[in-house]
């Protein structure tokens, strides 16, 4: 069931399908402020019409798959800003909406041109992990604390859960994922929920051998090979340098296909708050990467946190041969 829908789009892409970048970079290049604990889903409240921008400069600069604004969108971090519950899982719902519109609008635009050079899209409804909602670190670290425990991270994800997947999205996609017991739960709760929608796991690694809390991919990979519900697994938000040693990894563990969006290579200063520039280590462009990931054996390659539509248009370029985006 869960991997149809996939396998279509990956090879009506030439078997390699192109996942947007970074959301909050473009947001605040079209003039957000998104510097608040909600970070870019602050703008499901306040602009929702920058939302749609950006997901429409994504699908013009190629991307297959388009990823919604909920990665930091909690019901308790909405009622935390003293919204009630209605409307907390009103604006999941949005964030949903919002790509399946702008998916829908550029789908037409296209299929009005001679020569359509694009594929329909698919939207994937962001959740990020239960490290993310905390937004003190732990997400880098996947260092959750004694206290919590599969069950209560259950709890956590199960009613966004619902919520994401009732506003119909054609994936969902668990973003970030930095430790074994989130995975678990994930895998769990989508079985207790009947998740009809095929989801993807990514994991993040901050040195390319491990998940941030330091467990290894083989022993996450086993509890997700064991899914029929993840149809998808991968890495996201970690350094480009370490991507093609992780896709030959998880390709000796798994055989589900891999989905690989890291970040730019800058490097985020927790404590300044600010983003460090690349240090010149005669590293690659992000496209001509791209390329190496894709011939090592990723399915779905995008980028993520400080990567841009201008990016995405390389990647684009680069896996498809494409011209003129």
């Amino acid at each position: 069931m869960a991997g149809g829908v996939v396998e279509e789009l990956v090879e009506k892409a030439g078997g390699c399908a192109v996942i947007d970048g970074g959301f909050a970079t473009q947001l605040e290049a079209l003039g957000a402020d998104i510097n608040d604990p909600l970070w870019s889903a602050a703008c499901l409240i306040t602009k929702p019409n920058l939302i749609k921008e950006v997901h429409l400069q994504y699908l013009e600069a190629g991307a297959d798959v388009i990823i919604s604004s909920s990665y930091q969108a909690t019901i308790p971090g909405f009622l935390a800003r003293g919204l009630l519950i209605e409307e907390a899982e009103g604006l999941l719902r949005t964030s949903v909406h919002l790509a399946l519109e702008a998916r829908d609008e550029f789908w037409k635009s296209t299929l009005r041109k001679s020569k359509p050079v694009y594929n329909r899209a698919l939207v994937a409804a962001s959740v990020g992990s239960y490290g993310a909602y905390l937004a003190d670190g732990s997400e880098y670290s996947g260092s959750y604390g004694d206290d919590i425990t599969v069950e209560k991270l259950k709890d956590f994800h199960r009613r966004r859960l619902q919520v994401l997947a009732s506003a119909r999205p054609d994936l969902i996609a668990f973003e970030a994922i930095p430790n074994k017991m989130e995975a678990q739960a994930l895998v769990e709760l989508l079985e207790e929920e009947d998740i009809q929608v095929p989801s993807w796991i990514c994991f993040s690694s901050v040195d390319g051998q491990h998940l941030c809390s330091g467990e290894s991919f083989e022993d996450c990979l086993r509890i997700i090979n064991a899914s029929e519900k993840v149809a998808i697994v991968g890495v996201n938000c970690t350094p480009p340098q370490f991507v093609e040693g992780i896709i030959r990894e998880f390709k000796k563990q798994t055989e589900k296909p891999i989905a690989v969006y890291p970040n730019s290579g800058e490097v985020w200063d927790g404590r300044a708050k600010r983003w460090l520039p690349v240090e010149c280590f005669g590293r690659k462009s992000f496209d001509v990467m791209a390329r190496r990931w894709q011939e090592t054996g990723a399915s779905l390659i995008g980028g993520c946190c400080r990567t841009t539509p201008s990016t995405i248009r390389a990647v684009s370029k680069a896996l498809k041969g494409r011209t003129g985006h």
